[in-house]
């Protein structure tokens, strides 16, 4: 059974734009699947940073 039962018979604009849509969902997925696994690192420097920052700054 097709995934989309009456692809044959849309438009090729109809086509191209489940296509674009498609491509895009995979790319967001995949872009939050990066982003996931490397929030912690992230923070983690983040965290580092802001500590940086504080311990060197100057008392006048």
């Amino acid at each position: 059974m097709a995934l989309i039962p009456r692809w044959r018979y849309m438009t090729s604009s109809s086509k191209s734009l489940v296509k674009n849509t498609a491509i895009s969902v995979v790319v967001i997925l995949m872009g939050l699947t990066v982003l996931r696994a490397l929030f912690p690192w992230l923070m983690l420097g983040l965290a580092v940073y802001g500590a940086y920052c504080l311990l060197n700054r100057s008392s006048t």
